[in-house]
């Protein structure tokens, strides 16, 4: 990534029916959306079926998991599925995990499977990457292209949501993409501490590909999302995004020219909105 070209993905949850969802990574990939994207929990659409959906409904654009929790999935297991879903898509699938959210002990809990210390977490998610590449080799699975195949060119791209500076390390040295997962109350200044922890802990701090994700684009912030983003938000807060569309572009550029990043996500309700930005900027 030492270019560090501009992609957009649209994290979408769930739906009313099957035809909305389907409709929903028809439309991200119309606007122009390099990803579409579902999170993990068990109050939302389970991801790889979902994903599966949109695969079947869409041409080009890349599908990923945003971010699937380790701890409710035995590795083999998922370096099976994640291999089919590949396959299924034709090497459009690029997959993100995480070592679980604040919230995850809960979905863990309700499946049954022991959440573990942060420790086993973080070996679990090592065991999870090393399973889904030897997989992917030993079935000689479609490869993915050079535009996502994963480090090495073996197997689905790998992301990996970090926010502290154990996680930080750990994806710099395992991931294609590091999702940085910082307080909304986070400036812009203040993504120059963990943009440094990860280029400490790289090895090749150009191959990798630094994401952010937006919670808010524009001035009105729905009451579900205030009450989760607190009430004093700085003004330059990197969650909210606003202006005209070249304005937006123009603070994004300016945070890639000082902090590298390049790969930005944003919730689907707000994707008609975003897209005037992805059209300035995306492949730029």
């Amino acid at each position: 990534m030492a270019d560090r070209l501009f992609r957009f993905g649209v994290v979408a949850a769930t739906a009313r029916g099957a035809d909305e969802w389907t409709a929903l990574a028809r439309r991200a990939e119309d606007l122009g959306y390099a990803t579409f994207l579902t999170p993990d929990t068990l109050d939302t659409l389970p991801p790889l079926p979902a994903l599966s959906a949109a695969a079947a409904a869409t041409s080009a654009i890349g599908l990923g998991t945003f971010v699937l929790s380790v701890a409710n999935r035995r590795p083999e297991q998922l370096a099976w599925e994640v291999d089919g879903l590949s396959f299924l898509s034709g090497g459009r699938f690029e997959l993100g995990l995480g070592a679980g959210r604040p919230d995850a002990e809960r979905d863990a809990a309700r499946l049954g499977v022991p959440f573990g210390t942060v420790d086993q977490r973080i070996r679990k998610l090592e065991e999870v990457i090393r399973q889904v590449r030897t997989w992917h080799d030993s079935t000689k699975a479609p490869s993915a292209g050079a535009d996502r195949a994963g480090a090495g060119g073996t197997g689905p791209r790998v992301l990996i949501a970090a926010g502290g500076a154990r996680m930080l390390g750990f994806a710099a040295r395992n991931a294609d993409t590091v999702a940085l997962g910082l307080p909304p109350s986070t400036t812009e200044d203040g993504l120059g501490e963990p943009v440094r922890l990860v280029r400490q802990a790289s090895d090749d701090f150009d191959r990798l590909e630094l994401s952010l994700g937006l919670h808010v684009v524009g001035d009105e912030v729905p009451p579900w999302l205030a009450d989760k983003m607190g009430p004093d938000l700085p003004p330059d807060s990197i969650a909210v995004l606003n202006g005209s569309p070249r304005q937006m572009a123009d603070r994004l550029l300016r945070r890639r020219d000082v902090h590298q990043i390049s790969y930005i996500t944003v919730n689907a309700m707000y994707a008609d909105r975003l897209a005037p930005v992805v059209d300035l900027l995306s492949g730029a």
